[in-house]
């Protein structure tokens, strides 16, 4: 509850020295080495050690396995993230992103995590809001002590400015930021040992690594509220003149730990009263939402959790507020480009040329078949071809998962964004679909084609395009004659030379390098046996080193045998390990 400063009991004072303290006590108990053994030990109590690479090994093989024993492993995976806290709660949330990478078993599990935690005492809360705002809690007529929302990474509280209009307040929790950091130095060096456990393909197409650093990058935005603010008001700026339907949050203030803006008086969308909009207001929203998504991707922006927790309808304006802006990001508008390319083909039936469009997100390792690869694209985009609203083929989200997977399974690199766009898109066609069911969400998408197109020939055909396109071929007609008649030089006077440098990929190096390796072991034992026996040759009735010669016998046969079972066991192993695609 809350009340004005003028009829409000007045509060004890707080000493927020003792408050700052007890921060800086908790903030001292987060280190790398407790937080080591606290991950380790809820891995193995959860009985999950390396599951999650074979995991990612059988999905991209395409033999997932048992359904069962994978929610199984996905039930585990959930609770040991809800015990480890923010950092793995966040991760978790990525990874249901990467249905490419994870079998949907463990994926839908992933999906229960509990980002609702128990709020941090309200001191804590006040003690930040001092620290940070430049008037402390004199900013505020007063604010609520019961947050409207608590999360794993911050708080949300309704407040009064001070002869100002009501707002909300986003606090971030004071530890999250140095657990985050102490928690993804040890996550990079898990990725980077499950990384050797992949087989030399998925190596090859797969990096943990990079996934890993940027999950680290969203989720340090995530933290950094005068980022988030930032974000809001870009897009405030930008879009809302096209998109009269649909808002942003104005914002009053923002520091690194603390953001304040406009307090929204309405229902989350998935909440708000059927009679409450017509038919033709739900229409413009969802056309405007859309839309609103489609065009900041072709500029070069995404919002990978605009899902109905995230928006919200507003009481007095009827509009559509995107609310929460932390897991957003930048993606290469080339990227968005193909992405609305491979859309228009769909719509018109031209499988081959979206297949073409696709394989330019993707590419190619050493061991991709690439018709292999064109093939598998073609079918799917066939499959999506003419889809009725409501059918999971008029996704095209699941769309840019499907091929993403594919070219993973074809072991190409593909770019780590696309997961998250995917994610966008889909929480996109759900949040739509929530407004106005009787209206298809892809032929909202395709209508759009006029705009997508003078997106696309917009930035080909700019200014500096052209200034860049004019200048690179001035330049390669000046200098033409001159390099034309140094190669004919080059050739009239027999100089002519070509240097071919010869790289064997990592498999064929890590053949040789076993091959060298049990060569030498197997001449090693042979070397003990045979020196074994001239030791014992040379001292037919005496000693060597104090030994007789049937102990130098039995030594130097035993350590042979070992040697031998050794070699034995590392070419059985290796077998048995060497994957079969």
């Amino acid at each position: 509850m809350h009340a004005s400063l003028e009829t409000a009991k007045p509060k004890p004072a707080r000493d927020f020295a003792a408050i700052g303290a007890a921060i800086e006590e908790e903030l001292a108990a987060i280190t790398a080495g407790k937080r080591r053994r606290k991950i380790i030990a809820v891995l193995v109590k959860n009985g999950l050690g390396m599951v999650l690479g074979d995991a990612i090994a059988r999905k991209l093989r395409g033999n997932e396995g048992d359904k069962q024993y994978l929610h199984h492993i996905g039930r585990r995976l959930r609770l040991a993230f809800e015990e480890l806290g923010p950092t793995f709660i966040k991760l978790g949330q990525v990874l249901v992103t990467r249905q490419d990478l994870l079998p949907e078993p463990i994926t839908l599990e992933l999906e229960k995590l509990l980002d609702r935690v128990p709020p941090i005492e309200f001191a804590k809360i006040e003690y930040i809001l001092e620290r940070e705002l430049p008037d402390g809690l004199e900013t505020f007529e007063w604010i609520e002590e019961e947050p409207l929302g608590s999360a794993s990474l911050a708080q949300v509280y309704k407040a009064k400015l001070k002869d100002g209009p009501v707002v909300a307040v986003k606090v971030v929790r004071p530890t999250v930021e140095k657990l985050f950091q102490t928690d993804i130095a040890i996550i990079k060096k898990m990725a980077a040992r499950l990384q050797k456990r992949l087989p030399p393909e998925l190596q090859a197409a797969l990096d943990l690594g990079g996934l890993v650093q940027d999950y680290y990058s969203s989720a340090m935005d995530e933290l950094d509220m005068t980022e988030e603010a930032r974000k809001m008001q870009e897009m405030k700026q930008k879009y809302e003149r096209r998109a009269e339907h649909v808002t942003v949050p104005h914002v009053y203030e923002a520091t690194k730990s603390v953001l304040i803006m406009e307090y929204i008086d309405g229902w989350l969308i998935k909440d708000f009263p059927v009679d409450f909009l017509t038919f033709e207001e739900r229409v413009n929203i969802m056309i405007d939402l859309v839309h609103h998504y489609v065009q900041t991707m072709l500029d070069g922006h995404y919002h990978a959790d605009a899902h109905g927790s995230n928006i919200m309808i507003d009481k007095r304006t009827k509009k559509a507020v995107i609310i929460d802006w932390g897991m957003t990001g930048r993606m290469d508008s080339v990227m968005a480009q193909i992405l609305m390319r491979v859309i228009l083909h769909i719509q018109l039936n031209q499988a081959e040329d979206a297949a073409e469009v696709f394989m330019e997100l993707m590419s190619p390792t050493i061991y991709t078949d690439v018709v292999k690869l064109k093939d598998e694209l073609r079918t799917l985009t066939l499959n999506y071809v003419s889809a009725h609203q409501g059918s999971s083929r008029y996704n095209y989200g699941r769309l840019v998962l499907e091929a993403t997977a594919i070219g993973l399974r074809n072991y190409c690199k593909v770019p780590n964004g696309l997961a998250l766009w995917a994610k966008g898109f889909s929480a996109t066609e759900g949040t739509a679909r929530w407004i106005c069911p009787e209206i298809s969400y892809g032929e909202i998408v395709e209508a759009y084609e006029i705009p997508i197109l003078k997106s696309i020939l917009g930035k080909r055909f700019n200014f500096r395009a052209n200034a860049s396109l004019v200048a690179e071929t001035a330049e390669m007609i000046a200098t033409f004659p001159r390099r034309f008649n140094k190669v004919l030089e080059t050739m009239a006077e027999n100089k002519w030379r070509m240097t071919v440098q010869v790289q064997t990929d990592p498999v064929t190096r890590n053949t040789l390098n076993q091959i060298a390796n049990r060569l030498a072991l197997s001449l090693i034992a042979f070397a003990i046996i045979m020196a074994t026996g001239f030791i014992v040759a040379s001292i037919p009735g005496g000693t060597f080193l104090g030994m007789e010669k049937t102990t130098i016998a039995n030594i130097g046969l035993a350590v042979s045998v070992i040697l031998v079972v050794f070699l034995g066991w590392r070419l059985f192993r290796t077998r048995k390990q060497r994957p079969r695609f």
